[in-house]
């Protein structure tokens, strides 16, 4: 079976989705199967060896001028690939946090438009290779915002193509009028291009279902895993004094590690501050630097700088490392997230969680055992949370120990690939493969 997967670079960011995709990606080779990896806007950025192809399409750069400029709409192909160095493309990251609403708005709507809008020549670009160069049996798009590249791809294909689900309405919804209500339409529509869907947690699933006015038959739910190499060596044995909390996610408001703050101000005030340490790890980008100043000016205030430590953003050893150092981890977004591999790498290596009630985390805390859940965006339960790991040392311990056996018995990579794969023979079979036939999954 031969399978293009079209991901989203993150401008040099470790990206919860770049991470998942190239995880699947790794696996599936290792299973034989010739999977294609293929990065858009920037080259991927995983804490794992990148399997992704050598060549980026709809780079960064030539998306935004094919956008604001119309001449760069008609350039010769050869002048746009000398705009997409990985130099040039990764130096993204660092224009991120100057984009102006507006323009984020209308670059979104445009790139959903497709082989009608603004950057159709990229489209173009991205057809011809599939076409002339990889000859997949089956595409899949990375998240809902890339519908607009399927339409082209099955007429000039004549595959089946997929579309993941993976938490990109927390994007959309934050853009501005009009282009939330016209992206949002323009998604309804372009969902009808694609064969089906695959979400990482009936929750979503549910919800997408709605989100998009599909039926919720058309979503396949393939559960996340991760490579379990390097998780879980050896045994934790941590003093129990301080207690150690830890937050290991990208720093914004909608993960909630200021929620963490207000509960762990609480904790404090409950036990004394001496009994406790709040670490953090994530990615930080330039647009949610004064958030996470507000952050720590509020910690300040309340006294608690001295046991308080952010470790920055950490490579995989890093992390491995990060959580054999804490006693619970708990990232409180604020919306519904329906990945969380923040909570399978805690678990992975031992580690209990305490998360808000709702998005993936009931499904993921049903399933292993190794956590608690508590109510959503409420600082005093968060605080009540943790209050009632730190004093139950023993059944704190069991939910670790229980969490990572399931984590490494049900949540390894191989058993992600192996669903997915499975997805994928509904829409194939071993008799379409490269013959021009595709099963009717519409």
């Amino acid at each position: 079976m031969r399978i293009a997967y079209i991901a989203a670079g993150a401008a040099g960011m470790y990206c919860g989705s770049c991470i998942h995709d190239n995880t699947l990606a790794a696996s599936l080779q290792r299973k034989g199967v010739d999977f294609a990896l293929i990065p858009t806007y920037t080259p991927l950025r995983t804490d794992e060896p990148n399997v992704s192809i050598d060549q980026v399409f709809y780079g960064g750069i030539n998306v935004y001028l094919q956008q604001k400029v119309g001449l760069f709409r008609h350039t010769p192909w050869f002048v746009d690939r000398l705009l997409n160095s990985k130099v040039l493309l990764n130096g993204l990251a660092r224009l991120a946090g100057s984009t102006r609403p507006e323009d984020l708005g209308a670059l979104t709507v445009s790139v959903l438009e497709g082989e009608v809008g603004p950057q159709k020549k990229e489209l173009a670009k991205l057809v011809r290779w599939l076409k002339e160069d990889y000859r997949p049996d089956l595409v899949q798009l990375t998240n809902s915002m890339f519908l607009g590249m399927a339409r082209e791809i099955k007429r000039e294909l004549q595959v089946p193509v997929l579309c993941s689900l993976q938490g990109e309405d927390i994007f959309l919804k934050g853009l501005i009028e009009p282009y939330q209500s016209e992206a949002l339409q323009l998604l309804r529509e372009r969902a009808n291009d694609v064969d089906g869907f695959m979400a990482t947690c009936d929750d979503y699933a549910d919800f997408m279902a709605g989100y998009l006015d599909v039926s919720r038959d058309r979503i396949h739910v393939v559960r996340l895993g991760i490579r379990l190499e390097g998780h879980g060596v050896g045994e934790r044995d941590l003093p129990e004094v301080p207690f150690t909390i830890g937050y290991l996610a990208r720093i914004c408001p909608e993960k909630g590690l200021h929620v963490l703050a207000d509960a762990f101000h609480q904790l404090a005030g409950q036990v004394g501050k001496e009994k406790l340490r709040l670490q953090v790890a994530g990615y930080l980008g330039k647009r949610d630097e004064a958030y996470f100043q507000q952050v720590r000016a509020q910690l300040d205030a309340w006294g608690l700088s001295d046991v308080f430590e952010s470790r920055g953003e950490v490579d995989l050893e890093q992390k491995i490392d990060f959580l054999n150092r804490i006693h619970v981890l708990s990232v409180p977004t604020t919306y519904r997230e329906p990945k969380g591999l923040f909570l399978l790498e805690a678990m992975a290596n031992g580690v209990p969680v305490v998360q808000p009630r709702h998005g993936v985390f009931p499904e993921v805390i049903a399933a292993t055992g190794g956590g608690i859940l508590v109510e959503p965006n409420s600082p005093e339960a968060l605080a009540a949370g943790l209050l009632k790991m730190m004093k139950d040392t023993e059944g704190r311990e069991a939910m670790g120990k229980q969490g990572k056996d399931v984590v490494h018995r049900v949540f390894g990579d191989e058993r992600m690939a192996e669903a997915a794969l499975e997805v994928y023979r509904g829409y194939v079979t071993d008799s379409d493969f490269h013959s021009g036939r595709v099963s009717d999954a519409g």
